[in-house]
């Protein structure tokens, strides 16, 4: 009873307020974290930019987990894949990198 909304709680909403649903909110910190504190600060750049841009709350629950993928490789091998220097192996990467390409 009492006025309880179906929307949900406001911690568990994305940047523009959407639930974000695919992966809880400390999950999504983390990998924050994790695109923040980067060897190269081009990495940095990149990957926060797509997580703050909102970018990252438009994929699906399949290509979300692509990315913490690609957010757990080493810096050189994430950053040659996103310059072209190396050839993507996993196809499930592929629409992601293209993503990060473009942002």
């Amino acid at each position: 009873e009492g006025s309880e909304s179906d929307q949900g709680h406001r911690q568990d909403q994305g940047h523009d307020g959407t639930a974000r649903g695919l992966m809880e909110r400390v999950d999504y910190e983390r990998l924050r974290w994790r695109c923040i504190r980067r060897a190269l600060l081009e990495l940095d750049i990149t990957l926060t930019r797509f997580l703050d841009g909102g970018e990252f709350d438009k994929l699906n629950g399949e290509q979300q987990q692509a990315f913490v993928e690609l957010a757990d490789m080493e810096d050189y091998d994430l950053w040659d894949l996103l310059t072209g220097k190396a050839e993507i192996d996993d196809p499930r990467l592929t629409s992601i990198v293209e993503m990060l390409r473009k942002s």
